[in-house]
């Protein structure tokens, strides 16, 4: 008797292999990268960056008084779509907390846990690529820290548009990695005040421009949305507030930004710049050493 492999087609085996590929991703300066897409996603998608990204979840929860979201949904939408998914626990968690919805997370890497609420799914798609997703039929569609990944932001919203239903909302969030200090406690010549210029360059010099999100609320008037409105916070670089729930918050962010420097750093600045690995870490030393530093008063805008 024949067994599943050994009856397998030549098609079958290439898209077998196509799957374990994208399973695995690429290795490159020590860190797993996804292996599919039409464009390099400039983060790694291994276990040390699907660890911050689910920190990162729970600092954004904080900072948004525990909402997942701000736009004004309606209490029973039917379907809500995540672009760039990630982990899938923003997806999961409005699954919980609407089980009258169909929650679709979309993304390149199949880092999505396999038990997840039954009107929660994940599929692995390139959201840069053409849409096949049925017209006008999202109540809701949300996409956070789409970092280094997106290079026509016009198309993406374009697509979100024509995959809403009339009267249904979209949010982007997004930190913007541009460094604030009100009180002049922060050096200009300061390590992280370096990073985040030079992150600001690569990334533009890259076609993934880190302050994309300031042309958000311009794009989502060229493509037909109406009231849009566009709402900062200011997210603490580190501990450093009195204020408890900020202070918790620089906690998250500087844990996130310590954790996820390596994994953002290595592709930009190689590809951007050159630079070889170790002269990557040797910059991020000092970056590393003045993020932790509660005498810099700094902050970021979200």
């Amino acid at each position: 008797m024949l067994d599943r492999a050994s009856m397998a087609t030549p098609r079958t085996r290439d898209l077998q292999t196509l799957a374990s590929a994208i399973s695995r991703g690429v290795e490159e300066h020590g860190r797993t990268y996804a292996a599919y897409g039409n464009e390099e996603y400039g983060l790694p998608i291994d276990e040390e960056e699907l660890d911050r990204i689910d920190m990162s979840h729970a600092k954004y929860v904080i900072l948004l008084d525990k909402k997942l979201f701000l736009a004004p949904i309606a209490q029973q939408p039917q379907r809500i779509l995540d672009l760039g998914t990630g982990t899938g626990i923003w997806a999961i968690n409005m699954a919980d907390a609407y089980p009258s919805a169909e929650v679709l997370g979309l993304d390149i890497a199949p880092t999505q846990p396999q038990w997840v609420p039954p009107n929660c799914r994940f599929e692995i798609d390139d959201i840069e690529m053409p849409w096949t997703l049925e017209r006008e039929s999202f109540d809701f569609i949300h996409a956070r820290d789409l970092l280094l990944s997106i290079r026509n932001w016009p198309q993406l919203i374009k697509q979100s548009f024509d995959a809403l239903k009339p009267g249904g909302y979209i949010e982007f969030q997004c930190v913007l990695p541009a460094l604030h200090c009100d009180d002049g406690s922060l050096p200009s010549d300061s390590g992280l005040a370096e990073f985040t210029r030079q992150a600001l360059t690569a990334s533009g010099i890259l076609g993934v421009p880190l302050d994309a999100c300031e042309k958000y609320a311009e794009q989502f008037r060229d493509a037909g949305f109406e009231d849009v409105v566009e709402k900062r916070v200011k997210m603490p670089a580190s501990p450093w507030p009195k204020e408890k729930r900020l202070k918790l918050v620089g906690a998250f962010e500087v844990h996130n930004l310590l954790r996820g420097l390596s994994g953002m750093s290595l592709r930009m600045f190689s590809r951007a710049y050159g630079w070889s690995q170790e002269q990557i870490e040797l910059f991020l030393m000092t970056v590393r050493k003045d993020a932790a530093n509660t005498r810099y008063h700094a902050y970021f805008d979200l």
